[in-house]
């Protein structure tokens, strides 16, 4: 049996509007806890916030939602649902994939139309082999979800069970790169099964095939966006953690917390005391460790995950061949990896995500207008250029992308833009994210399950993490998980379903933030480019010494599926 918080747990005070901040209040609220959420920022979102440009309703974080059942669990937590509150729009194709060589393939998760895709692609063997890696995925998410993924860890001694025997016996061990190529021999195809490594931080070559999990999020379980954008699922939750009798409190930066012996007995804002029997911490670890006056020993520093560049660009045109999510996979491949996670360097062949939200929902967006995102992989602060560095590296190397965008095919993109925000890792940094990455601490075994930091932290009884650096991890359904993980920690056990059902409580009140105050002493940063909307391209007071880079030169089935196919998350 995992450990739990001892003592009263009656009043517990979320600190963090995020995705797992309000995923840990909504699982509280089922438990019969009372909830104050905090939050520094104006609205909910965290990394899932929103930024408006001129009638552009921007997604500031993740692009599209999968698994979301898991978010629904939340809700179900209450009584709600995910699906009453969110327009899911299923992702058909779920996203395309163009090569150097000029061809391209579209990602289905239908299994036949997927099958059909890479026979054309590839050829019939190679469709075979897809078959059987997508067996493979499914197999071992189902040796995972359980006892790896969704499950707390107090020693490595909870690994011992049958499913780690499982997961041995899939391969899940062994190296991701490797294992997808015992199922596809066609380069182009390894790639699109394997580049989801970077999310975790690690090279496909390094990273453990457990890891190919993702790929099954990605291409098996199927990939949604809510209409209105992916900031209309922190909102909705919001919303039903409120009517559940949360109490939301925006605008209020928390500046530090108040103890007696190894208990938490309040939470302090710039304006206000908050008492509580239990805190639910959702900053980054770094934040976080800060306000608990306390940092886990480690016989390693923690290692990052590479940063991002991202460009999101209001355009008065838009290019046919663009999917809702269009990945440009540059020639190179191995040596991209090595800049960006060894060399600490640009990328010098590209591999770029292009996300077209209006594609899906043209509300996005004024009439007769698009909206780009423009993600670009690149080193965090700690092994590349610093956060000074980025202040005179944004723009050239935002000119760079452009320039490399239109010789891929998106002819006048410079000039097709009307709005824009660059965002690059000194603006993560100002948001507080260590080494200047938005995706914190990467996914190599010395941190991944029992070795990731615990969300249980030595010498403070009552305090619990979540949020992508500690369990499970990095990503939209692995950070609602940890929201749900935080809160069995302080209830002891699984949440009593609808024991807060909105439908026998009276109206909610509406969403209310409470006046923003001066910048306290401290204040722990949450994301959402409150910074990026002042400046988007400044940066907090860096080190002086900058390091310069050169700038380089089972779901719903998809339409052409059988009736038959079902969801499998």
């Amino acid at each position: 049996m995992t450990r739990t918080l001892p003592g009263p747990t009656d009043h517990v005070v979320v600190v963090g509007a995020g995705l797992a901040g309000l995923s840990a209040a909504l699982h509280l609220l089922g438990a019969g806890r009372r909830v104050t959420v905090v939050e520094r920022d104006e609205s909910p979102g965290g990394r899932a916030g929103r930024l408006d440009l001129a009638g552009y309703r921007i997604d500031t974080g993740p692009t599209v939602l999968t698994m979301p059942d898991l978010a629904d669990e939340a809700f179900a937590a209450v009584g709600d649902s995910l699906y009453e509150r969110v327009d899911l729009l299923p992702l058909h194709p779920a996203y395309r994939a163009c090569f150097a060589d000029g061809s391209s393939l579209d990602v289905h998760t239908g299994a036949d139309a997927m099958a059909a895709e890479v026979e054309r692609f590839a050829g019939a063997a190679e469709a075979a082999g897809y078959r059987r890696l997508r067996e493979w995925l499914q197999r071992l998410y189902r040796a995972q979800v359980r006892r790896f993924i969704d499950a707390n860890f107090d020693s490595p001694l909870d690994l011992l069970n049958a499913d780690l025997a499982r997961l041995a016996a899939l391969g899940g061990f062994g190296r991701l790169d490797a294992r997808i190529g015992r199922f596809l021999s066609d380069e182009r195809l390894r790639r699109v099964f394997s580049f989801q490594a970077l999310y975790a931080g690690v090279p496909p070559a390094r990273a453990l095939a457990a890891y190919a999990v993702i790929a099954y999020m990605d291409t098996v379980a199927g990939v949604y966006f809510p209409r209105g954008g992916m900031h209309a699922l922190p909102r909705a939750m919001a919303q039903a953690a409120t009517e559940a009798g949360a109490e939301l409190r925006f605008g209020q930066p928390v500046t530090r917390l108040e103890r007696s012996g190894g208990r938490i007995t309040a939470v302090a804002t710039g304006t206000d005391r908050i008492p509580c029997d239990a805190v639910v911490l959702t900053p980054d670890l770094p934040v976080a460790y800060r306000l608990l006056g306390r940092r886990p020993r480690r016989p390693l520093g923690l290692r990052l995950s590479p940063s991002a560049v991202v460009l999101h660009a209001g355009t008065d045109r838009t290019w046919p061949h663009l999917a809702h999510h269009t990945i440009s996979f540059g020639a190179a491949w191995h040596t991209t990896f090595d800049e960006l996670t060894r060399a600490g360097q640009l990328m010098s062949d590209p591999s770029l995500l292009v996300t077209r939200p209006t594609a899906t929902d043209p509300g996005l967006a004024p009439p007769g207008r698009h909206l780009h995102y423009i993600l670009a992989p690149c080193p965090n602060t700690d092994i590349g250029p610093d956060a000074a560095a980025w202040c005179d590296l944004g723009p050239r190397y935002r000119d760079s992308l452009l320039r490399e965008l239109g010789r891929r095919g998106l002819h006048g993109i410079e000039s097709a833009i009307e709005e824009e925000c660059l965002v690059t890792p000194a603006d993560w940094h100002a948001q507080g994210h260590a080494a200047g990455t938005p995706f914190s601490a990467a996914h190599t075994f010395a941190q991944t399950g029992p070795f990731r930091p615990r969300n249980l932290v030595r010498g403070v009884e009552n305090a619990v993490l979540a949020g992508c650096g500690t369990t499970p991890g990095v990503g939209v359904p692995t950070v609602l998980l940890s929201g749900k993980l935080a809160a069995a920690r302080v209830t002891g056990g699984p949440r009593r379903r609808g024991s807060n059902s909105r439908r026998s409580k009276p109206a909610a009140p509406t969403l209310r933030p409470t006046p923003a105050t001066a910048p306290p002493a401290y204040e722990a940063p949450r994301t959402g480019l409150t910074a990026v909307q002042e400046s988007p391209t400044a940066s907090p007071n860096p080190p002086a010494a900058a390091r310069q880079s050169p700038l380089p030169g089972d779901p719903p089935a998809d339409p052409a599926a059988p009736a038959t196919e079902g969801r499998t998350g």
